[in-house]
């Protein structure tokens, strides 16, 4: 069931970041607010996922189901969780961002802090 699920690399996310904000995109990190202190991209809607009753209800209030969707995580386990979970609420172009901001760190932008 995973590798059925889209996904983008850390260089397609480079490539978007560069031309915001004029790309037609929403892109949704769901790690804590802990860890974005750390570490985090601009651009970004925090969704955290351990939260997700508090945001839940109202995720098409949040997001356009109709927009590309990119979500984003620490290594990529719980942005496909938020992929699968948004497609099951009818969101048609959602891509899990692979490796997460841990491999953004690594092979796009070593200013961006490892954790």
């Amino acid at each position: 069931m995973m590798n059925s699920l889209p996904h983008v690399t850390v260089q397609d996310l480079a490539e978007k970041l560069a031309e915001l904000p004029s790309t037609d995109i929403q892109l949704v990190d769901v790690r804590e607010v802990q860890e974005l202190a750390i570490a985090s991209l601009p651009g970004f809607i925090n969704l955290p996922l351990s939260q997700s009753e508090s945001w839940a209800i109202d995720i098409h209030g949040c997001l356009n189901a109709e927009t590309e969707t990119w979500v984003l995580c620490h290594h990529g386990m719980r942005s496909a969780q938020m992929c699968q979970w948004l497609m099951s609420q009818g969101f048609s172009n959602v891509k899990n961002i692979s490796g997460g901001i841990d491999a953004y760190s690594i092979q796009i932008d070593r200013t961006v802090p490892q954790y």
